[in-house]
């Protein structure tokens, strides 16, 4: 018998970027892929790392530790390009590494607050308080629109 969600919890795909862990919804999330040759666009904002050819569709590419203002980001054998879904949108973020599914209530999530300052708040949906760790709930369409350069302003 398949296990089903509870009304009041969701599926989040954690990753890292450097040593903390983020999640995303999965619904938004189309594949997890390993890293690929990206190719470089000229003119592009500096989060954007390129485009690749994902099965016939050139999909672009950023870098979420640039686009989050975080330190890092080289790219290791654990690198992977998340892709995503978002307003019709297919988009790949490159993460430090996928590590697991989780399902995460509403009661473990609490909601960020002006404490935080190394991430934008406006990009958070929340903050998973699990049992051996804290996850940051991102909100991609909000990571996606954001500020000067937001990727989904800039393409068809």
């Amino acid at each position: 018998m398949a296990e089903e969600l509870m009304e009041n919890e969701n599926q989040y795909v954690i990753f890292r970027l450097g040593r903390e862990n983020y999640g995303l919804e999965i619904s938004t999330i189309l594949e997890i892929i390993t890293m690929q040759t990206i190719t470089e666009v000229p003119g592009t904002e500096v989060f954007i790392e390129g485009i690749i050819n994902l099965r016939g569709r050139v999909i672009p590419v950023f870098n979420l530790h640039k686009k989050l203002n975080l330190a890092g980001g080289e790219t290791t054998r654990s690198t992977r390009i998340v892709v995503v879904e978002v307003r019709g949108n297919h988009i790949g973020m490159l993460v430090d590494g996928v590590s697991e599914v989780v399902k995460i209530t509403e009661e473990i999530v609490e909601q960020p607050s002006g404490i935080l300052s190394d991430l934008d708040e406006e990009y958070l949906s929340g903050v998973a308080k699990l049992e051996d760790k804290l996850v940051i709930l991102l909100d991609v369409t909000k990571v996606l629109q954001r500020g000067n350069g937001a990727l989904l302003e800039n393409i068809g």
